[in-house]
């Protein structure tokens, strides 16, 4: 059997409202680029080599019907004007050789700009303490140079890709955001 490891990844993010929910989690994946594919969620590992690319750049590599492994996460509510959020946070290391860590963060009442540092901070943090090094991420983050220091070696930038959604009375109301693998 062949070793499937991704060599790109794409941010993405959606919101969709409609009367049934599961329409409403298919807007929000249509507004993401990604409803023509079959999904499968994996965990959190960012690849070492792997590239980050633009969403354009990624989808240009797929095939609609094509199985696609993602790391997602998904907030839904039916509740009116109640503030939804879905966040996925990357932590890739300045060594091309070393994995980086995606995390999925869910929240309500969150601002965009919020739930994103939140979810950048966590990937950081969770590949931090795969490394066996457990400290806060307050204490690892240079101000100056806009990184993570996770050893004298090892930095760590973040990236997000977060969405914001409010409930709307009578309509279920789905926010997603998704790092997207591609083979």
């Amino acid at each position: 059997m062949s070793k499937i490891i991704p060599t790109k990844v794409f941010l993405t993010k959606g919101i969709g409202q409609h009367k049934e929910k599961l329409a409403s989690f298919e807007q929000s994946l249509r507004m993401a680029g990604i409803a023509p594919f079959n999904l499968v969620k994996t965990s959190s590992i960012f690849p070492p080599h792997c590239k980050l690319v633009s969403r354009e750049e990624g989808l240009k590599l797929l095939s609609p019907g094509q199985v696609v492994f993602l790391v997602m996460s998904e907030c839904v509510t039916d509740e009116p004007h109640r503030m939804i959020c879905a966040s996925v946070g990357l932590a890739i290391p300045n060594d091309p050789k070393h994995y980086g860590y995606l995390s999925e963060h869910h929240g309500f009442g969150q601002k965009e700009k919020e739930a994103g540092r939140y979810a950048e901070d966590l990937a950081a943090d969770m590949l931090a303490t795969t490394l066996g090094m457990d400290f806060d991420t307050s204490q690892i983050w240079d101000e100056n140079k806009n990184f993570y220091r996770i050893s004298d070696k090892l930095t760590v930038r973040t990236r997000n890709a977060t969405q914001m959604a409010r409930g709307k009375k009578g309509l279920w109301t789905t926010a997603i955001a998704a790092a997207i693998f591609i083979p």
